[in-house]
């Protein structure tokens, strides 16, 4: 965007090639916002009196097929709208006949998994807060990955097939910006897309670097190709040099004027060193203060440590001395990114209490400086339309909880009321079969016991731990009146040890086919945030068994909370914080206090059995008010816990 005197404002469009309708962008409104809130939300960001912050992150997952989608007044592109998508279960011939369809936009596909998520909430969150905040992120022009199932590999990943042209919202602009790899100079095209507010009263922008530039030679067109492109440490550190020292300079050619740099993860931690080149010792020093960084894993993959020799081909001498004196791995002749983005930044966070305990353990050089910021949640996007409704009727109780949610805690003021109790019950039952009107072909039942095990199939969070004895899963669901376990969660294309989780509950949900009357198991393919808004309302139970303590935070319990839906959870994460609040069932191992363990030792046999034992106690409950008399419902443990 640019200021001319004398005129109102224009976005400074790339219009080549470019498709939306002139009624979409004119002088009076962005897609449906007022031109007026975005000048205002980018005037603040130009104003150097303004205390701003850039918020930088590999992935944003913005969620927009659920919330505050952006309307063309022309056709949606059918390469922009959701695809179809097939299921695995024990039910063989559903499978071959029907698929899952959901008719709405596809997310812009620029994150993976939970990360991107609370990447995409927090911007959500600031534009709420009407905060003067930029995101900083990556077009990335073939997405993370398209998912197939095979019941020989797992998952066969594909590309992703989309057009950024075309999407609703999402502009180009006339900014280039450009970045030296090794010598090679390459050019990168700026976009653009305004996060909204609740009311729609303030914006965010989220700019994204791009190297689909027609200057650039093939190679270096490629580069924001796909997410996390890992196959060679060469792409890794690529992507986060475009990342970091990229979106330095995104801001600079903007005209920004940011006060604080929020690194979201490692990966951006170059961004410290772009702004530190040419600045001697005490400039640098002073530089710290103005960088904040947020830890989001004690899992070893997620702490990148980079070869030099890798390193000296991408980065320039400047940017590798700089990079080596402020990220020294322990290990010779590495630079660690988490040390980087440590000794970086003024503030460091971990995303949970007990979060902060393990990071002290892991870093103890920077236990001083760490501190727990446990992570949350936007809870417009993942509030229900019948929660909200509840919530609506009850504004005495309620007062202006999208405002100020801490209003719902008040929620306990109606822990005996019998209409509410009875409403709130209602409003799951419209959550369930909302969901499973959607697996009807596979002969999913709203009355009938539903888990969900839902997120990144990485081997420290379990994913096939409830399928460990089936024989005792058999016994439970002909015991009590049936079970349904829907699976969903992409593992990393090159995270072997994931896709062999994914293979291994193939192959045991087809072994189930005999018990598909009583049993059900099914897994979604394509898991994204419009299948998660059903889910997390929509089930009876949110499954989360990581092994503790390697789970920072986790956030999608907390969406299912939000629903009024029931935890089954090892001690781990957030849940660590709210485990004395009887909001369901918490199972399975816990490390001696101090201690962290290690992440292969997954404890599969004695932590099943575990969970097996509270899900017998939760099917129990749970029939009590499903099928037994209504008196019974208004006294159940089961409803005081959804209200818990």
């Amino acid at each position: 965007m640019t200021r001319q005197p004398d005129r109102a404002p224009v976005l400074d469009l790339d219009v080549d090639g470019f498709e939306f309708d002139a009624q979409d962008i004119n002088e009076g409104f962005f897609y449906g916002i007022p031109r007026a809130v975005i000048q205002r939300a980018e005037d603040r960001l130009l104003d150097p009196s303004v205390r701003s912050v850039a918020y930088f992150s590999m992935e944003f997952g913005l969620a927009p097929s659920v919330y505050q989608p952006y309307r063309s007044k022309g056709a949606l592109s059918p390469r922009n709208r959701k695809r179809d998508f097939e299921v695995f279960s024990n039910m063989r011939q559903m499978d071959y006949y029907h698929l899952v369809h959901l008719d709405t936009v596809v997310d812009i596909p620029i994150y993976s998994g939970g990360l991107g998520v609370l990447a995409g909430d927090t911007l959500k969150s600031a534009a709420d807060l009407k905060l003067p905040l930029v995101g900083v992120g990556i077009l990335w022009n073939k997405g993370y990955f398209d998912q197939q199932f095979c019941i020989q590999y797992g998952q066969l990943p594909g590309e992703f097939d989309w057009d950024p042209r075309a999407y609703p919202g999402l502009v180009k602009l006339k900014t280039v910006v450009e970045l030296h790899i090794g010598r090679e100079p390459v050019k990168f095209h700026l976009w653009k897309y305004y996060v909204p507010s609740f009311d729609k009263e303030h914006a965010v922008p989220l700019v994204l670097l791009d190297a689909n530039h027609r200057d650039n030679p093939d190679w270096a067109r490629e580069l924001t190709d796909q997410l996390y492109e890992s196959s060679t440490v060469w792409w890794k550190i690529v992507q986060r040099k475009v990342l970091g020292m990229g979106g330095m300079r995104a801001l600079r050619a903007l005209g920004y004027a940011i006060a604080v740099f929020h690194l979201n993860e490692g990966h951006a931690a170059f961004a410290f060193v772009e702004a530190a080149k040419g600045k001697n010792p005490d400039e640098i020093e002073a530089l710290t203060e103005r960088f904040a960084y947020t830890c989001h894993t004690p899992v070893e993959a997620g702490h990148d440590r980079l070869p030099l020799d890798a390193l000296a081909a991408v980065l320039s001498a400047d940017e590798l001395e700089i990079s080596q004196r402020y990220g020294q791995d322990e290990r010779p002749g590495r630079v660690n990114l988490t040390i980087l983005a440590m000794n970086a930044s003024k503030y460091v966070n971990a995303v949970a209490k007990k979060h902060e305990e393990v990071t002290k353990i892991q870093f103890p050089n920077h236990e001083k400086k760490i501190r727990g910021i446990t992570n949350g949640i936007h809870i417009p996007t993942w509030i229900s339309r019948p929660f909200e409704q509840l919530f609506n009727e009850y504004p005495l109780v309620f007062e202006n909880w999208k405002d100020s949610p801490d209003s719902l805690q008040q929620v306990a003021r109606l822990r005996d009321d019998r209409v509410f109790r009875e409403k709130l019950w209602n409003a799951h039952k419209q959550n369930k079969a909302g969901l499973l009107d959607l697996l009807r072909p596979w002969g999913m039942q709203d009355d009938v016991f539903t888990i969900a095990w839902a997120r990144r199939a990485a081997p420290y969070k379990r994913p096939s731990l409830i399928l460990q004895r089936t024989d005792r899963l058999v016994e439970l669901a002909k015991k009590h009146g049936g079970v349904q376990i829907i699976f969903a969660g992409k593992a990393h294309p090159n995270d072997y040890a994931g896709t062999s989780n994914i293979r291994e509950i193939l192959r045991i949900i087809d072994s189930l086919e005999e018990h598909r009357y009583y049993l059900k198991a099914i897994f979604l393919e394509n898991y994204d945030t419009a299948v998660a808004r059903l889910l997390i309302s929509g089930v009876d139970v949110w499954l989360n068994n990581p092994l503790p303590p390697f789970e920072a935070s986790g956030t999608s319990g907390m969406k299912a909370v939000l629903n009024g839906v029931l935890q089954l959870s090892t001690m781990d994460g957030w849940v660590v914080e709210a485990a004395d609040n009887e909001i369901g069932e918490i199972f399975g191992h816990r490390p001696v206090q101090g201690e962290i363990g290690h992440e292969l030792d997954l404890k599969l046999r004695e932590d099943s059995s575990s969970l097996y034992d509270k899900l017998e106690l939760m099917a129990q409950d749970y029939y009590q008010v499903e099928r037994g008399p209504a008196a019974d419902r208004h006294a159940s443990k089961w409803i005081d816990r959804m209200i818990h």
